[in-house]
């Protein structure tokens, strides 16, 4: 994608004008920059679907559609296969400008951090308050579709302890009565994503009909990450009983109160920064959450602030500290993801089994029609599964067969909702 001068400019302008202002100058001065580059690419963008994948490949249709047009005209006349390739697939540039842009503001924030150590200004980086925008459909696509109607029930709750209030969905599938215990699990949204959104894309709520358990959505809220990323990188967000670790076990035992839960069958799963969430919680929480998935996420510990979290997205997290005990794990990673380095993968696996798997497997397979992928898996010396490492091959920073009912979905499979509920039944 070209990067458009005048929305660095805006960028520049925004940087300046907080460390000069404050935070409230700088997010009109954001949202003006967000403005002006959604207006130059509406009316290219306007029938076409958003882009699901943070950062997709180059799409066979679109390098289709260059050769087609270089074979159809004169030779005398030369084809931009860029150009072309954007006109056949306008949800690109979309994309890629929403990628630039989870890139950019993280770093110029980070650097804000910084001059704020060297005393050039005042203001806590948690509480900033990015503007409220759609990009997808200020680019001219769709906003994000909602969920769809199923028999259960999503109702809304909330938490509060010392460290703040979240707010959360809860799925309870048509099965349920009531009588009989049954398991639940959490799940934790990326950035920029909310409950709604997440159930929508990883169809968790159709597996809960269908399997008759639980499913809780934690909400981040804007206030506490502009963004709403879970704070994964904050130390005091990777403890026990502090934090944003202390909310959201609060939210799953508000409702295993509220409900009749397996308490052997609670597990928290999550994608991206809710990836590093859920391995958070699962560290922190070992008797409280039986399994941990993760999707694009990363190892404990790896970070410690802004900067660090940027450097351990690219995969230097140098030797994350390790859990106190075992963790049983399914992680999930494209490895094309550009976000998140697929290193990460290697580093959670390498972190949760904690030397508790005595034999490796390691099954080559593909998705009909969709994507290949490597499975390994570690199991005990009784044959029973420890941790599975899904590399999914030719595949971004994106849910792995989920809906694009949801943002950030790859629907090409493997389905990772449906084979994280199978590893969890193992930890019945």
């Amino acid at each position: 994608m070209k990067l458009n001068d005048k929305l660095f400019a805006g960028m520049r302008q925004a940087t300046r004008t907080l460390l000069a202002q404050g935070p409230a100058a700088a997010t009109s001065a954001i949202q003006q920059a967000l403005q002006g580059k959604a207006a130059a690419n509406a009316a290219a963008s306007a029938s076409a679907p958003p882009m699901r994948d943070i950062n997709p490949p180059p799409g066979a249709r679109a390098a289709q559609a260059a050769q087609t047009a270089q074979t159809a005209l004169p030779r005398s006349e030369p084809v931009d296969a860029t150009a072309t390739a954007a006109a056949a697939a306008p949800g690109v540039e979309a994309a890629g400008f929403e990628n630039m842009m989870r890139n950019l503001v993280p770093e110029m924030m980070a650097n804000l951090d910084r001059a704020q150590d060297a005393g050039k200004a005042a203001f806590s980086m948690p509480h900033f308050e990015m503007p409220s925008f759609d990009v997808h459909a200020a680019m001219g696509g769709q906003s994000a579709p909602r969920a769809e109607a199923l028999p259960g029930k999503f109702i809304d709750g909330s938490h509060s302890n010392a460290a703040g209030t979240r707010s959360y969905k809860l799925y309870v599938p048509s099965s349920y009565s009531g009588e009989r215990a049954v398991p639940l699990v959490v799940m934790l949204h990326g950035c920029t994503q909310d409950p709604v959104d997440f159930a929508s894309g990883t169809q968790m709520n159709q597996l809960a009909e269908e399997l008759g358990c639980l499913v809780a959505y934690p909400a981040q809220s804007q206030q506490a990450n502009a963004s709403r990323c879970w704070n994964w990188f904050h130390e005091k967000d990777q403890m026990r009983d502090q934090g944003e670790p202390s909310i959201i076990a609060g939210i799953t035992r508000d409702i295993m109160a509220s409900h009749k839960v397996d308490d052997s069958q609670v597990y928290v799963a999550g994608l991206s920064a809710g990836g590093a969430m859920a391995t958070i919680m699962g560290t922190v929480y070992p008797e409280l959450y039986a399994a941990v998935g993760v999707h694009s996420g990363l190892p404990f510990a790896a970070a410690h602030d802004l900067p660090s979290a940027l450097a351990a997205m690219q995969g230097k997290f140098g030797t994350p500290k390790a859990p106190g005990s075992a963790i049983p794990i399914i992680v999930f990673h494209g490895d094309r993801d550009t976000t998140v380095s697929p290193a990460a993968g290697d580093a959670l696996i390498a972190q949760g089994k904690h030397k508790a798997a005595r034999d490796i497997v390691t099954e080559p397979g593909k998705v009909p029609q969709g994507h290949a992928y490597t499975r390994t898996v570690h199991r005990h010396a009784d044959g029973t599964p420890h941790a599975e490492q899904w590399l999914i091959h030719g595949a971004g920073h994106a849910w792995s067969g989920g809906s694009a009912r949801g943002s950030y979905t790859d629907g090409r499979g493997p389905d990772a909702s449906r084979e994280m509920m199978r590893f969890f039944q193992t930890k019945r």
